[in-house]
């Protein structure tokens, strides 16, 4: 089978290009390292007020929250289209152009409500879902601004590994999201009609894979988030901290996004070639 042929990237499409690939490359969150032994007691303790069983709900939740919330009016307005779709379809610098306020709305609204919530550590157990609605909502409204909106269960996951992009606390799990990425964006590419016909048998095994990659999330979050958020358990300079730890949190949530969803966006534009 030929192989169809790329259409040349223009200076600032090579420019993102490279600015993924440094994406890719970088360590996730490498103050963990420098800090873990320091803050682990104190996440040890983040842990016991929100087990993995509450993450792993709070992430269904927030997901849908989030899914719920990401109205597209705003966002087809200021791109001068139609509808989401059409954004595949204009100039890079016009979704990078939406997707930078998205972002810098959701680090705004994470300082603030993490500001509001931790002033006692028993304020995390309503900042936690709030902030992870928060990175939902955000991934989804950057995943707009790129012309992709989760209507599909493909999509859905998706927006599911770009969070495990987001949280991931080691090299490898953050490989091993990436690679994810690329496989659910093959399958969303080639899927058919007759394909999605196949109603019963693909949402039972889709259902599966989200059930998975939702447990898996639950547990990279409850590392990632925990040892972030663990200084907010002092009294009084927790509102400070929370604050703080939320906006990094969404910082790094919305990076993953968008660079997720600009690479998808040169693949289904045939800018670059879809790595196997």
């Amino acid at each position: 089978m030929a192989t169809e042929a790329l259409v040349p990237l223009t200076e600032y499409e090579q420019e993102q290009a490279a600015a993924i690939a440094r994406w890719k490359d970088e360590e996730p969150w490498a103050v963990t390292k420098a800090v873990g032994l320091l803050v682990e007691p104190l996440a040890s303790l983040v842990r016991t007020l929100v087990p993995e069983h509450v993450m792993e709900g709070a992430i269904e939740t927030a997901n849908a929250c989030g899914e719920w919330l990401s109205d597209s009016g705003a966002i087809v307005r200021d791109g001068g289209v139609a509808s989401v779709h059409d954004l595949r379809g204009v100039d890079l610098q016009v979704c990078d152009r939406l997707a930078d306020s998205i972002h810098n709305w959701g680090i705004g609204i994470a300082v603030m409500e993490g500001g509001g919530t931790n002033w006692s550590p028993w304020g995390l157990i309503p900042d936690i879902p709030a902030l992870i609605t928060i990175a939902f909502r955000t991934t989804h409204k950057i995943g707009m601004c790129y012309g992709y909106q989760a209507s599909t269960e493909g999509d859905k996951d998706f927006v599911l590994h770009v969070m495990s992009a987001a949280g991931a606390n080691t090299v490898d799990e953050k490989v091993a999201a990436m690679l994810a990425l690329r496989q659910v964006a093959t399958v969303i590419t080639r899927q058919t009609w007759q394909q999605l016909a196949e109603k019963a048998a693909e949402r039972r095994v889709s259902t599966e894979g989200g059930i998975i990659a939702i447990r898996k999330l639950a547990q990279q979050l409850g590392v990632s988030i925990t040892k972030r958020k663990a200084l907010a358990v002092i009294p009084v300079i927790g509102a400070i901290v929370g604050g703080s730890m939320n906006g990094w949190f969404i910082k790094d949530v919305g990076w993953a996004a968008r660079r997720a969803f600009q690479e998808r966006w040169l693949i289904d534009n045939h800018k670059v070639a879809a790595q196997a």
